[in-house]
């Protein structure tokens, strides 16, 4: 009983290290556009002047860090490819930063179906960033599904703000 009990100990303890370690997700110098504050609830803190040209702030006020899609889509509409060719301008000119495309799906349908298409809006973004010249190299891409919503309630004017792909930009090294 006492190896048993030692073993569970042992298991507990290993599982919360995992879950406690600050880096787990990289170099710990990606933006986080999802810290309080800021204009429009996005934090603004740490991304530089939004009136320098270089800065991250820079980029997600002025370039647009997003792209909107219809239900069930992953197609870019005019307006996103419009903001992806500025978006695409700013990394060719500012080569020091790295970007991460994150895919979003609105909450209705089921996780792994969301989780699929919110992978399909990022790789469309994906492609057409490289498209431009962007190297592939600069670019991952995940995908939240429903996980990750802007907006919660259930009607329209909500779900068209969750149905996305973000461009998060950092400097470093992508995992």
């Amino acid at each position: 009983m006492q190896t048993l009990t030692k073993a569970a100990l042992i298991v507990l303890a290993l599982s919360t290290a995992a879950c406690t370690r600050p880096d787990r997700f990289g170099a710990g110098n990606s933006v986080d556009l999802n810290a309080a504050g800021g204009a429009g609830g996005i934090g603004m803190s740490g991304l530089g002047d939004v009136n320098d040209p270089t800065s991250p702030a820079y980029f997600q006020q002025n370039v647009g860090d997003r792209v909107l899609f219809a239900v069930d889509q992953s197609t870019l509409s005019a307006e996103g490819r419009a903001v992806l060719d500025g978006q695409a301008q700013w990394l060719m000119t500012n080569n020091d930063y790295l970007a991460v495309i994150e895919g979003h799906a609105d909450e209705q349908g089921t996780r792994e179906y969301n989780l699929a298409l919110g992978a399909r809006r990022a790789n469309a973004v994906y492609e057409y960033l490289i498209s431009k010249g962007i190297s592939a190299s600069r670019i991952r891409t995940i995908s939240y599904g429903k996980e990750r919503p802007l907006a919660t309630c259930a009607s329209e004017s909500c779900y068209s703000q969750n149905r996305r792909a973000v461009t998060v930009i950092s400097i470093g090294q992508l995992g």
